[in-house]
């Protein structure tokens, strides 16, 4: 069974599902049907069996969990193609929500450690000695045992170092209040965009992204990501963290008759723009070797331009729909986009391109021995669910009915590295406090006795002189009583 893609001049353009982890391209500019395509293509992976995971950046993508009503130019092509004779017919998709903020899904968490320095410090801007500090953060834990769980867990540690930076700079190396005070800001700013909704337990189990329904469809797995898309960085690094966890937890395996899972990545251009030559190198590393693990990875974007070289090279299963070429920029990346495909002797790819209408796109996919086939111009099959969002009610009513409903809806928060450090802290002060009342004790002590000693001295030196005083008296009196008394017997 293949992947019916689009109709080609009568020819049905697919993608072999042996060759879909050999990952792919959806480009196009804005209002030429890639987020159609997309819901088509995770349909046809559902269909077969494969799991999809991917992130909805306008809502619309929920509308694949409700069979479609084709009207107008959707029942059109629908006719044209004549898919009803090929079991083409309205069927929803098994679909679960997640949601990052928990409003139109469940939530979707992680934890600090999990997420790593390396994303954090590019979800935070940091500079490279910055990044650095955090990379020293997280070794010291490590080295501790103290878990980084959350944000408050990881704004502990940064204070516990900067605090103790006298002890641990022999062993770890230069920190910098500087570079304290610049992290714990951007902290802050994570915070006040959702980070601290992200950033905690239950994290997501990456089971729970691979499931089937009762009928062996692949359950598709939709990220709202409408309001997290305006935390560029945020959104990127997220879904590059899921890369990283599927690849870290999911064993090698050969050769497969279809996908383990679909991961679409919307958007693309996020995850380049500004990334760090470390962090490209990770991108690369995980694209390139996540297809032995059976995870196939589709970027959607508006130009190729905006996948690296390097990235590009690894996509063999393309579509691209119309784009504009109003700039030399703009005709640049159209001749780029014409030249990556196999070329077909009947087609002018680069003119085909500006020409293309609306559910119209160039296709290159690869053949069951993974050769790119020559690119042909089709016509986009459409979705059989529905196109276009689903109301926040029947949203609720799937969210409860969903396999993983009440699972992360409660947030946990066991003992990691706030709570212990807390525990220190608190215990340092008491003890400080018991100290400190010694000493107090240990002064009133001393001045006790040093008020006692003064009045025992008065005391002796007073009975002292009146004891003198008395004798000298009575000697006094003796020797005048002799004085006298000898001269009156004279």
């Amino acid at each position: 069974q293949e992947l019916l893609l689009g109709v080609a001049g009568g020819r049905d353009v697919v993608i072999a599902p042996r060759m879909a982890n050999r990952h792919g391209l959806i480009t196009g500019a804005t209002g030429t049907g890639k987020t159609v395509t997309l819901q088509t293509m995770a349909e046809g992976f559902s269909a077969l069996g494969v799991p999809v995971f991917m992130a909805d950046i306008k809502g619309d993508l929920s509308g694949i969990a409700r069979p479609g009503h084709p009207s107008g130019k959707v029942a059109q092509r629908i006719a044209d193609l004549g898919l009803a004779a090929r079991g083409h017919h309205p069927r929803a998709c098994p679909a679960q929500f997640f949601d990052v903020f928990g409003r139109q899904g469940h939530p979707f968490r992680t934890t600090v450690s999990e997420m790593g320095p390396l994303l954090l410090s590019r979800i935070l801007g940091l500079n490279e000695v910055q990044s650095g500090l955090m990379h020293l953060v997280f070794r010291v834990a490590d080295d501790q045992g103290l878990l980084l769980l959350d944000l408050k867990d990881l704004r502990s540690m940064l204070a516990h170092v900067s605090e103790e930076r006298q002890r641990y700079q022999a062993s770890y190396g230069n920190i910098s209040p500087a570079s304290v005070g610049a992290v714990q800001r951007g902290l802050l700013r994570l915070e006040e965009e959702g980070g601290d909704r992200f950033l905690g337990e239950p994290a997501i189990d990456i089971g729970d992204l691979m499931q089937t329904d009762g009928e062996g469809r692949g359950v598709v797995s939709i990220l709202a990501a409408d309001a997290l898309v305006n935390s560029p960085r945020l959104y990127s690094s997220l879904l590059l963290w899921l890369l990283s966890e599927l690849f870290e937890a999911l064993p090698e395996r050969g050769d497969a008759d279809r996908p383990r899972l679909v991961f679409f990545f919307d958007e693309a251009h996020l995850l380049f723009k500004d990334a760090a030559p470390a962090l490209l190198e990770k991108i690369e590393q995980v694209v390139r070797l996540i297809r032995s693990r059976g995870v196939g990875v589709y970027f959607v974007t508006q130009h190729p331009a905006d996948i690296p070289d390097t990235v590009l090279g690894q996509l063999g299963n393309r579509v691209q729909h119309a784009l504009r070429a109003f700039t030399p920029r703009d005709q640049k990346a159209l001749r780029a986009a014409a030249s990556s495909f196999r070329q077909n002797p009947a087609i002018d790819a680069e003119a085909a391109i500006a020409e293309l209408g609306v559910g119209e796109a160039l296709i290159s996919t690869l053949d069951p021995k993974g050769v790119p086939g020559m690119v042909e111009r089709a016509l986009v099959v459409p979705p059989e669910g529905q196109v276009g969002p689903i109301t926040p009610t029947e949203r609720q009513d799937l969210m409860a009915s969903s396999l993983v409903a009440g699972v992360y809806e409660r947030e946990v928060d066991r003992e990691s590295a706030y709570e212990i450090l807390a525990r220190h802290a608190a215990a340092r002060e008491e003890e400080q406090r018991r100290a400190a009342l010694e000493q107090e004790r240990e002064r009133e002590r001393r001045a006790s006795s040093r008020r006692g000693g003064g009045v025992l001295d008065s005391v002796v030196r007073s009975a002292t002189r009146s004891i003198s005083s008395s004798v000298g008296r009575q000697i006094g009196n003796a020797l005048v009583r002799g004085l006298l008394g000898g001269l009156f017997r004279k």
